[in-house]
């Protein structure tokens, strides 16, 4: 009767719970269209491409040879890369222990006793047991934390990808700010030269009464001079902390980096960024808060488990001399076997509430997995615009820049026939190096822009 009752017990449990041996799907609501927007339609998306630049490696991406050395550099020694390999390596060791689970245990428990009553001669028993035990897995209570440990797992090694990612971006954005910053410098050190030599000729030709020109004039270039010079140093001190920055990123002490020129630099002008959908394939952080969210429904599952009976075969097999009351020599071959049904019934409130929970951070994960999609669509359409922005302001800044360079050297020429003014040679000398400071700061923006969509649609994931 107690057999058919078992069975019966066992098989309407499992009628009831086919939900937790149900592998994770993407839910059907989430939204992968649309992702991201075409740069010239406001309220089109891009069409559909299979050349994809987020797939290129990255050494095809960045040419230049000393970034790439420090590429290199950085994803053999970066703190964050390294953390993350570890715990990618946690995550395999979890996994082992949960796949292990599924085997029985066993120990192994020798045990002895020597004994006298009333100083009678002593008796000695003994037993080398063995014991093991099986949970058998009707329910999934195995079954789900070792699904929630691959994605766990996978989700790590995901992780580590999206550092890779953002590793390679900062040392190209940082490499790539030192370039700006040098070219500025240069410059600026030429203004500067400049600006010297026309405070020089000033004071000659007032000296030598010239042109009439006056004080005022003298006091408006040594003006004019020091305030130029006085942005050098803040331009030294922005190199110093880019390079202090681009040494921590690769675990190494502060020091100089060698570099290349803004000029040398030679990125990609044409991308293919794919279909939305694709960045479900590609970026590693969207592939790893889908996984968070397989291993918040797995935890759902296992909450689900809790509810059911759990099944356990236990035994023990070995050698004894005692029988109960009678000691035998030799010892003689005992075994025993046990099965057992735990079924939950008093803290069935607890599993009701850990159930809830689990359903909520479900939940939150979905959201949080649809948020990383939008914001990913986001980067790509930012990036996109960015450069095509960029790419228009080139030929007007390039105009500019030719015109500012004229303008100051004629008004130059027309001071020194006396044509015209000082204070109309400073305005020239200052717009020029204002369109020059602006073009680089386009270039720099455009090289951003470049550096920011590889990032965004997963570029660098792989060595």
């Amino acid at each position: 009767m107690m057999k058919k009752l078992m069975i019966l017990m066992c098989a309407t449990a499992l009628l009831s719970s086919c939900h937790i041996y149900k592998s994770y799907d993407r839910p059907d609501d989430i939204t992968a269209e649309g992702l991201y927007r075409d740069t010239t339609l406001t309220n089109d998306t891009l069409a559909s491409d299979t050349a994809n630049f987020g797939n290129l490696p990255w050494r095809e991406v960045f040419t230049d040879p000393q970034l790439q050395t420090l590429i290199e550099q950085a994803l053999t020694n970066n703190a964050d890369l390294r953390s993350a390999a570890l715990n990618v390596k946690q995550a395999q060791a979890a996994l082992m222990s949960a796949r292990l689970a599924y085997a029985p245990m066993l120990g192994l428990s020798p045990q002895g006793t020597v004994s006298s009553w009333d100083k009678g001669k002593a008796t000695q028993t003994y037993s080398l047991p063995v014991t093991a035990s099986w949970q058998i897995d009707l329910f999934g209570q195995l079954l789900n934390p070792k699904r929630n440990a691959q994605v766990s797992l996978k989700q790590t090694q995901f992780y580590e990808q999206a550092v890779q990612t953002q590793v390679i971006a900062n040392v190209a954005n940082m490499y790539y700010t030192l370039l700006m910053l040098d070219r500025q410098l240069q410059i600026t050190e030429g203004t500067v030269d400049i600006l010297k030599k026309n405070m020089e000729t000033v004071e000659a030709m007032k000296d030598a009464g010239i042109y009439g020109t006056t004080s005022a004039a003298v006091e408006q270039s040594r003006t004019a001079y020091a305030q130029v010079k006085a942005s050098l140093p803040d331009i030294h001190q922005s190199i110093r902390e880019t390079e202090n920055a681009l040494c921590l990123m690769l675990n190494q002490p502060a020091q100089s980096i060698s570099r290349s020129t803004l000029e040398a630099q030679q990125l990609p002008s044409e991308f293919s960024v794919g279909i939305p959908l694709q960045l479900l394939s590609n970026r590693p952080d969207v592939k790893a808060a889908e996984m968070s969210l397989a291993s918040k429904y797995y935890n759902t599952n296992s909450a689900r488990a809790a509810f059911y009976p759990q099944i356990t075969l236990s035994g023990s097999a070995g050698w004894t001399n005692s029988a109960g009351s009678a000691i035998v020599n030799p010892g003689k071959l005992l075994a025993s076997a046990i099965g057992s049904l735990t079924q939950p019934l008093f803290y069935r409130g607890t599993n009701i509430a850990r159930l809830k929970q689990a359903k909520a951070q479900e939940e939150q994960a979905k959201i949080q997995f649809q948020t990383s999609l939008l914001n990913a669509g986001n980067e790509v359409s930012n990036a996109l615009y960015q450069y095509q922005m960029t790419s228009e302001k080139a030929i007007s800044r390039d105009i500019q820049v030719n015109s500012a360079r004229k303008a100051a050297e004629d008004t130059k020429e027309l001071f020194k026939l006396g044509t015209s003014t000082y204070l109309e040679v400073l305005s020239a000398e200052q717009s020029y190096l204002s369109a020059q400071l602006s073009e680089i700061s386009d270039t720099f923006a455009s090289m951003q822009a470049v550096v920011s969509l590889y990032q965004a649609l997963g570029g660098g994931r792989e060595n």
